[in-house]
């Protein structure tokens, strides 16, 4: 007998594991069932849940996970009656990791959380450890990047604890793919770098080859391309060293894209070349079709459109082959472009118009290493294609109204986009399952893009059939989100708007437009502003200036006002001058912008959409060589014409005192002074300085309050503008924090926020920060495009709050402060950083 449980051990133990590790899948079974049968005639019930857990290994090395699961839950079952805690551990784990590949999210996070529970209640810290990265982990895989990055730091605590450097490396690992997917480089660069030291400490070269290019992708996006190409060569040898051809395959595909950025045309042919082949022989056709797309753009700059049709061609069969739609946008956006070099323009069009198509179908903004490095990373690119060449085409009322059409979809695409790694966990403003289940089903979809992306370059065995069923049910939940998202436009309009990128229907926008109002909306496309001059009865597009030109009469404009920041003494000394010299640059931005339209601007309120840099540019302060915009017309702004609607039909419920919050600091010494006048005009407001100004009390009495007013400073990030904050007295409030607040006021006012006069910005910075607070629930925001931090804020301030107690237009209460202000501060460094955003008619 004794000898027979040996043999029943060495069956289900070495000999098993040897077996299977060369793949003999009916030679393990064998030997599997020949110990299963000893083990059955002994009653040994704890070597036959042992001999459970291998069996559903070997089901799980064939992806048959349906067949593993039950084995995995019996052998659990029974080893929490006669297994120890070393047996309990990883029989939970192996049922996580195969609920993973069911797809079964919520299953799969509940059984590590029993796991960490339970490992931690039976001293197992390493196990423990192991549990809390794979919940951090899985919170990445849906996308839920907030989420995930508290949840790692969590992780790598408990790691270093329980003394798991690998767990502790792999954390920082994956927050340097989660930091590169939000473009925080400084982030991404510092975790790359720590992850690689660790992982070569332990000699584990395949993950140090993942870190060396996450380094190299960081060095890209930085510019450095001698780096980049240092450090990708290096992240190939380690791959070759670990035989992994589909990842060499990719780091020959990411130096090819660096030499095409860099004019390296030859090179980067040699090796997008090398990289189709690898990815041809390991049967990988999506990423086979993105070096198809890169040889397609490279035949382009070569000067053989004919190529450059072939190349395509090849990847258009490519995304047809997987339903890709990315691809489809990626190739006939590339199409477009060869049809523009073979002086096709009609042809150039339908192209662009077919890859609008593919990218209204994209339904997660996450795509892996598909976009880390900026390759058709700009999908405004179809946009500005479209406009630009069909008003080529014509400029009859279809072609303008097409156009109109265009610049709003971009717009509302790029604010999706600004907003993207937050798709899954955005609330919606009205409570509903269906807004639950838009969230799920984004959720979902980021999940299967990585499993297929794990399963195209991951260290396992590709298994063709399981890609095919992952894109096969991505297709299908993004069908199923498309009319999630088409049913909630009827309850929640807004949510499904940010979810899905939609713009309103020309129609639609007009009917909201009082009939004093003309919206005049500029877009940029090719270097060349565009102004649409949209009222209820016409709509006109007319190219206007050059991008360049106005981007340096921009600087001209910052360069002056930038003079207060030397003092007062500076400002009085060279007032005069200094306020002719703004007025001239602001006559040259009238001139740009605003002269060759300013006959079709019939109306008393003027509502401007800018775009870019536009966003920083007071408009109504602009000179005509008499009189400035602001005394010819009432001016308001708004993000998109889209965004505008949405304000339209917000109801503001909220009838509280108002709440006013103000944090000085030795960089804002008026704001006290600030708070103070306008807490006079506001007798009964709730008012909170200093460290009592926090995000807690924002949360708990902003609901409640009609108007809101924020004295502080912000601290600006370019590289991701969601990742700006405001500093309250409780520490910083980001932009995407915003979204999760839940308000009902008439109006939110910001001040001292803005991004300084010597920043260097294209406009999402002030874009996320608007609509958030539009999106929390503000139906209008005030915001200042530049800080004074004198007392002339703080007289503003109460000449404009005074002026709306009794004016419903929140507009002409603004023209009347502006005046007010002007008389005593004439320069427009000080009247014209103010600008509302949102309805300012009354509800």
């Amino acid at each position: 007998l004794g000898e027979e449980v040996d043999v029943g051990r060495t069956l289900n133990g070495g000999l098993l594991q040897c077996v299977l590790s060369l793949g003999r899948y009916e030679e393990a079974f064998a030997l599997a069932e020949e110990a299963r049968q000893i083990f059955e005639r002994r009653g040994d019930t704890l070597r036959l849940a042992r001999l459970d857990s291998n069996v559903g290994n070997i089901f799980f090395r064939q992806n048959r996970f349906h067949e593993a699961r039950p084995l995995y839950a019996r052998a659990y079952e029974q080893l929490l009656q006669v297994g120890g805690p070393q047996d309990v551990g990883p029989a939970l784990i192996n049922l996580a990791v195969c609920a993973i590949c069911l797809n079964e999210f919520d299953n799969a996070l509940e059984t590590y959380v029993e796991t960490k529970r339970y490992c931690q209640a039976h001293d197992m810290p390493l196990l423990a450890a192991q549990a809390d990265y794979n919940i951090a982990y899985l919170h990445y895989m849906r996308g839920e990047y907030t989420r995930a990055l508290e949840l790692y730091r969590a992780a790598e605590e408990q790691s270093e604890q329980a003394g798991d450097a690998y767990h502790r490396a792999l954390c920082d690992l994956d927050q340097s793919e989660i930091y590169l997917e939000l473009n925080l480089s400084d982030e991404a660069h510092a975790r790359a770098t720590r992850a690689l030291a660790s992982f070569e400490k332990l000699r584990l070269v395949y993950e140090a080859a993942k870190a060396v290019t996450n380094l190299a992708i960081v060095a890209t996006h930085e510019g450095d391309t001698r780096r980049a190409l240092d450090l990708f060569a290096r992240a190939r040898e380690l791959f070759t060293r670990e035989g992994n051809q589909v990842r060499l395959a990719l780091v020959d595909f990411y130096q090819a894209l660096v030499l095409y950025r860099d004019g390296r045309y030859l090179q980067a042919q040699r090796l997008c070349q090398s990289a189709l082949e690898l990815f041809a022989d390991a049967s990988v056709p999506g990423k086979a079709a993105l070096c198809e797309l890169l040889r397609a753009r490279l035949e382009l700059e070569a000067g053989d459109p004919r190529a450059a049709e072939q190349a395509c061609g090849a990847a258009l069969q490519g995304a047809e082959t997987i339903q890709s739609p990315i691809l489809s946008y990626q190739a006939y956006f590339v199409l477009g472009l060869i049809r523009e070099a073979q002086r096709d323009p009609q042809a150039a069009h339908a192209a662009f118009e077919r890859a609008r198509t593919g990218l209204e179908q994209l339904r997660s903004h996450l795509r892996a290493d598909d976009l880390k490095v900026a390759f058709l990373k700009d999908k405004l690119a179809v946009y500005e294609g479209l406009v630009a060449i069909g008003l080529t085409l014509g400029t009859d009322r279809q072609h303008r109204e097409a156009a109109f059409g265009y610049i709003e979809q971009a717009k509302s695409r790029s604010l999706a986009d600004l907003i993207a790694f937050r798709a899954s966990s955005l609330a919606p403003r009205v409570e509903s399952h269906l807004g639950e289940e838009v969230s799920r089903l984004h959720q979902q979809i980021n999940l299967r893009y990585r499993q297929i992306e794990l399963a195209e370059v991951g260290r396992e065995k590709r298994s063709a059939r399981r890609i095919d069923t992952l894109r096969q049910q991505t297709r299908a939940l993004e069908h199923q989100l498309a009319k999630s998202l088409n049913a909630l436009r009827a309850t929640d309009e807004e949510f499904a708007a940010l979810q899905g990128g939609a713009a309103f229907e020309l129609d639609e926008i007009r009917a909201v437009l009082a009939p004093e109002t003309v919206l005049l909306e500029y877009y940029q496309a090719r270097g060349q502003i565009y102004a649409c001059v949209l009222s209820r009865e016409q709509l006109e597009v007319v190219p206007v200036a050059a991008a360049a030109e106005v981007r340096k009469l921009w600087r001209l404009l910052q360069f002056q006002l930038s003079k207060f920041e030397l003092g007062p003494a500076h400002a009085g000394v060279f007032g005069a001058r200094l306020q002719r010299a703004t007025q001239a640059h602001l006559l040259d931005l009238y001139t740009a912008l605003v002269a060759p339209i300013r006959d079709r601007l019939q109306a008393e309120h003027l509502l401007i959409v800018p775009h870019d840099l536009l966003h920083y540019l007071p408009f109504h302060a602009f000179f005509d060589g008499a009189r400035y915009l602001i005394d010819q017309f009432t001016v308001s702004y708004a993000p998109s014409a889209s965004v505008y609607r949405l304000c339209c039909t917000k109801r503001a419920d909220a009838s509280g005192e108002p709440l006013i919050m103000g944090v000085p600091d030795e960089r804002t010494p008026y704001i006290a002074e600030e708070i103070q006048a306008v807490s006079n005009v506001f007798p009964g407001a709730q008012v909170f300085m200093g460290a009592e100004a926090t995000v807690d009390r924002l949360r708990t009495c902003g609901p409640t309050s009609r108007l809101i007013h924020i004295a502080t400073h912000g601290h600006f990030r370019r590289d991701n503008p969601m990742f700006s904050s405001i500093r309250l007295g409780s520490g910083p409030l980001r932009v995407v924090d915003l979204y999760q607040l839940r308000l009902s006021a008439e109006l939110v006012t910001l001040s001292g926020c803005s991004t300084g006069l010597n920043a260097i910005v294209g406009g999402d910075e002030l874009l996320g920060l608007v609509r958030g607070l539009l999106y929390a629930g503000a139906r209008t925001v005030l915001l200042t495009l530049w800080d004074a931090y004198d007392m002339s804020t703080a007289e503003f301030m109460k000449a404009f709050y005074r002026h709306a107690q009794t004016r419903s237009n929140k507009a002409h209460a603004l023209q009347l402060a502006m005046r007010e202000l002007r008389d005593q501060y004439p320069h427009p460094f000080y009247w014209a950083p103010f600008v509302l955003i949102g309805q300012v008619h009354p509800s």
